[in-house]
């Protein structure tokens, strides 16, 4: 059952494991929500740490905005954060949640560390080309109007290597208020976010970035080059059989990589 946080011009769905141990804050991906992290919460890490998931505004439960940018929407993580008690954890972005975990990280003084799924740090300029892969369903979501067909081809490239859809990926793109993704493309066209190659870079908390074997979206050899000092475990983590919805098509082994990370992160 999700529970809702009041963060003055938008009131946030989120939810919550019943673990008291430190906390695990899970970010979403662009139209998506706390659905991504389903079968976290029935898992092993959901009574060993809290696990906290927010619904971004804009998407699933949460409220809307009169308009929505990277800087804002991390910004709300941020306050999430604080709201809920869970600024000193770890975060956990899939996609675009991990751009806005690296967004909002100079705001997340007391955080332990940071874990990047399916999400490839842009520069200024982004240099999209080399982040990401060729594929003409990362257009569908910067659009505020999406077609039928225009959703089907986004999930589908999300969801590869597997022929099925999750029901509630497809649920949540209908039900995202258009403007967030127009938003996105808006901050992007005008660099309005931070450099993540720099974040990175200088970044002083441990990082894990997780990638899908079969990953259609992002470009792991873009990630390879990348220059980031506290790697964790100095690579890229790889989950074999995964495309870019690795916490939804292979959530077991998704869990083990963070319970590791959480322990040398945590010490628990």
């Amino acid at each position: 059952m999700k529970r809702r946080v009041d963060l003055g011009d938008c009131a946030v769905a989120y939810r919550e494991s019943q673990g008291t141990g430190p906390a695990v804050v899970l970010i979403h991906g662009n139209s998506a929500s706390t659905a991504t992290w389903r079968a976290f919460f029935g898992g092993p890490l959901a009574g060993r740490y809290r696990l906290v998931a927010m619904d971004l505004p804009g998407c699933g439960d949460s409220g809307r905005l009169a308009s929505y940018s990277l800087r804002g929407l991390a910004d709300f993580i941020v306050r999430f954060a604080a709201a809920t008690r869970c600024d000193d954890g770890l975060f956990v972005g899939h996609s675009l949640g991990g751009h806005l975990v690296l967004e909002a990280a100079s705001r997340l003084p007391n955080a332990r560390g940071f874990v990047l799924n399916g999400a490839a740090p842009i520069g200024k300029p982004p240099r999209l080309d080399e982040a990401f892969l060729p594929s003409p369903s990362l257009a569908a979501g910067m659009k505020s109007d999406l077609t039928a067909e225009e959703i089907e081809g986004w999930t589908r490239a999300m969801a590869q290597p597997d022929t099925a859809v999750p029901p509630a990926l497809d649920a949540d793109i209908r039900r995202t208020d258009g403007r967030f993704r127009a938003g996105l493309a808006e901050s992007i066209g005008a660099l309005d976010y931070t450099d993540e190659v720099e974040i990175v870079a200088r970044l002083g908390k441990p990082v894990a970035i997780v990638h899908g074997s079969d990953e259609a979206l992002v470009n792991k050899s873009y990630l390879d080059r990348l220059s980031i000092p506290s790697l964790w475990r100095g690579a890229i983590q790889v989950i074999e059989g995964a495309g870019h919805l690795a916490p939804l098509q292979r959530p077991e082994p998704f869990q083990g990589l963070l319970g590791e990370f959480a322990a040398d992160v945590l010490g628990r």
